[in-house]
């Protein structure tokens, strides 16, 4: 089985508020790139991906007047991709939303929530992924309150061959200091949105450390806004938010696994592997960063085969197929991330 995640730059701007697809020549969430171009380059990296479950960050809206299930599984339908099912979870407080692109015929998913709910004001342990979270950060700070503008998608999914298994998929807080209306703010707001970011992934650990303690298998993938050594203010913090899903600073056996992040981790390479290619406006130059993850727990290490970034410049056979190639580069800034596992 091939389990993939994609961030699809501002995929809902391809679909009208009917949930049909808008192929023309209008801009797409993609700068320089039409709608219709980014359709079909979507369209063409699925293709080629040929996963037989992929989890879809900054999928299309869901809202009282739109529908992310109807507008994914349309374009499935207009493309003619083998994954044609759709299943999405909590809708988010924004127009970017989780959800599971699948094959029906290689397994059978359902939304499955873990956690009690809970109001404003939050609640401490491993509430469900759509209230509150109350936790003490490393730095000293006094116990705030943390959400999800987008809850993490829990997944209860059974194989065509009958295994059983669960997958989170999650899309963290952003580090970067948008927010910050001059230079002299841009510290304090990057600071800020880490120790967000940190307590999403505290929240997230908590669940994981739950299925592994009921020794269930666990897939944790998406987009984390985060690697090892991202930027300068990680010094102030003792692991970066990636490490604390991945349970860096507990037992071996609660530790999950991502080739990816172990090489980058490990310092064993002189480029680190990358998932995402932003173009820095003043500068006129392109930013690299691992933040894409296909994580698993230490029962499914064995059966785990080969885990791929599929980067246009970094991979040679996405390279060396110029189509791929420039559908990879006008779909998004992300790439997509698969691994194949037997399940």
């Amino acid at each position: 089985m091939r389990i993939a995640t994609w961030n699809v730059e501002w995929f809902t701007h391809l679909f009208d508020d009917d949930n049909r697809l808008i192929a023309d020549d209008g801009p797409s969430g993609r700068e320089g790139v039409t709608r219709a171009a980014q359709a079909a380059a979507v369209a063409a990296v699925l293709g080629a991906l040929d996963a037989d479950a992929l989890l879809i960050v900054e999928a299309p809206d869901e809202s009282r007047r739109r529908s992310c299930t109807v507008a994914l599984e349309g374009f499935a339908a207009r493309f003619g991709l083998r994954c044609r099912r759709a299943l999405t979870g909590f809708a988010s407080a924004s127009q970017q939303e989780l959800a599971l692109l699948y094959d029906p015929a290689a397994l059978t998913p359902v939304h499955d929530p873990r956690g009690a709910p809970t109001g404003k004001r939050g609640a401490a342990g491993a509430p469900r992924f759509d209230g509150a979270f109350r936790v003490a950060l490393e730095d000293g700070r006094p116990t705030r309150v943390v959400t999800f503008a987008r809850p993490p998608l829990e997944i209860l999914a059974e194989s065509a061959r009958g295994g059983l298994f669960r997958m989170i998929g999650v899309h963290v807080k952003s580090k970067a200091p948008h927010a910050a209306k001059s230079p002299e703010q841009i510290p304090a707001v990057a600071r800020e949105n880490r120790r967000i970011q940190q307590g999403q992934c505290r929240w997230l650990r908590l669940r994981i450390e739950e299925h592994l303690a009921a020794g269930e298998p666990l897939v944790v993938l998406g987009d984390f806004n985060d690697g090892p050594g991202f930027d300068d203010f990680e010094q102030e913090f003792a692991l970066s938010a990636v490490e604390i899903v991945l349970g860096r600073d507990r037992p071996r056996h609660l530790h999950l696994h991502d080739a990816h992040a172990r090489a980058a981790l490990g310092k064993r390479l002189a480029a680190a592997p990358s998932s995402a290619r932003f173009l820095v406006g003043p500068e006129q130059h392109y930013f690299s960063a691992l933040l894409d993850y296909v994580m698993v727990s230490p029962d499914l290490c064995p059966l785990a085969g080969r885990w791929r970034i599929w980067h246009p410049f970094d991979d040679p056979a996405c390279y060396a197929d110029a189509a791929l190639r420039s559908a990879l580069l006008d779909a998004s800034d992300h790439y997509p991330v698969s691994l194949d596992i037997e399940l």
